[in-house]
């Protein structure tokens, strides 16, 4: 799907879900009992900067432009299954109408759904599937297409270093997401489909607890003591074990660092793409998501039933498509498609690379 072609499919996708009925009425909801102009939004965790820096001003923005008479309540997990399960009770205590939520624990968020459901609160899993008969609806990515994608880019890398048939595999650490997200198994599987057939070995691999960026940091330290130059390549299911392996690899004494995938478009990974530290990373709109998911709540707050696009699991689902970002098109997806400016890119120490990659050229736009 080109970028031009996913632009479009969100475009109208958003246009269906701009049709609103009237705004949310006034009064006050008696404590515990879903108000029609109270919205809650449960995000997991702040060691990925994307949900304090897009997810939530996106969703808030939104809901403020569309509803200005709606409350937003907003709790963040900190990675605490849960404090998520006390933040969701106390929202539905305070009125809230409908619930968003990114759960930090999937299993765990089945609860929360059934508790919602038991009072009439509709609920939207957001970012993350819930596996419950009780989902109303998600908004997310397509995450097996991601895995893909990261796959492929670490596969395309390593062919470029191989002199023929008869080398050896190459070998590759796989650091994979929490056990707790389900977005995570089908990333691997996203992964396991473009590995298949390759000239590739996974050395080791690891389920990094709470996406921990440090953890990720000692495991691949450990792992590249016991195997040292055969890895050849790190999968890093997102931007900030990425982060972790990289410091890694540096520590380690790897110069240049290997290719490292990468998930989110975060600020630090665009940076390490522009200066060779990074392979790639996987830019999934998460504004756009974010404003997607606020036009879905707005709707189902005001009573509406929305017909959305895909299923997942038979929950209606609006999933939009990820793109890939590298040296080659950084600028391009980033920059012109207005995630970064260059003046928060291109900061010192990387300025000179920004010059080198083409990304500080005239006409940026933010």
């Amino acid at each position: 799907m080109t970028r031009t072609t996913s632009r479009t499919l969100l475009a109208a996708a958003l246009a269906v879900l701009a049709l609103l009925l009237p705004a949310c009425s006034a009064p006050a909801p008696e404590q515990g009992s879903a108000s029609d102009d109270v919205i809650g939004l449960l995000l997991p965790e702040s060691k990925a900067s994307r949900y304090e820096s897009q997810d939530r001003p996106s969703f808030e923005e939104t809901v403020a432009r569309r509803c200005p008479q709606c409350e937003v309540l907003y709790a963040n997990a900190d990675q605490d299954a849960a404090r998520q399960e006390q933040q969701a009770e106390s929202m539905l205590t305070r009125g809230a109408g409908v619930l968003v939520i990114d759960a930090v624990d999937a299993v765990a968020a089945v609860s929360i759904v059934e508790r919602a459901h038991a009072r009439g609160v509709p609920v939207i899993a957001y970012d993350r599937f819930i596996s419950s008969p009780d989902l109303d609806y998600f908004v997310g990515a397509d995450g097996q297409r991601i895995g893909r994608l990261q796959g492929e880019a670490l596969v395309t890398a390593l062919a470029r270093e191989r002199t023929g048939p008869s080398d050896p595999p190459d070998g590759i650490l796989v650091v994979n997401g929490s056990t707790t997200d389900p977005n995570a198994a089908a990333y691997k599987q996203g992964l396991a489909d473009a590995l298949e057939g390759a000239p590739v070995e996974v050395l080791a691999s690891y389920d990094t607890p709470d996406w921990s960026p440090d953890k990720a940091q000692a495991w691949v330290s450990d792992q590249l003591t016991k195997f040292g130059s055969r890895v050849k390549a790190v999968y890093a299911a997102n931007d900030g074990t990425a982060g972790g392996a990289i410091s890694a690899m540096r520590a380690a004494g790897f110069d240049p660092v290997p290719p490292v995938t990468g998930q989110d478009a975060e600020l630090a990974a665009i940076q390490r793409i522009i200066t060779g530290d990074q392979l790639m990373t996987v830019y999934k709109a998460v504004s756009e998501q974010g404003r997607t998911a606020a036009e879905l709540a707005v709707r189902v707050l005001q009573g509406e039933t929305p017909v959305m696009s895909s299923r997942v699991q038979g929950v209606p689902a609006l999933l939009l498509a990820p793109t890939a970002v590298d040296i080659h098109n950084v600028r391009r997806v980033i920059v012109d498609g207005g995630v970064y400016t260059t003046e928060e890119i291109c900061v010192e120490p990387y300025t000179a690379a920004c010059g080198a990659a083409g990304v500080t050229t005239s006409g940026a736009s933010g």
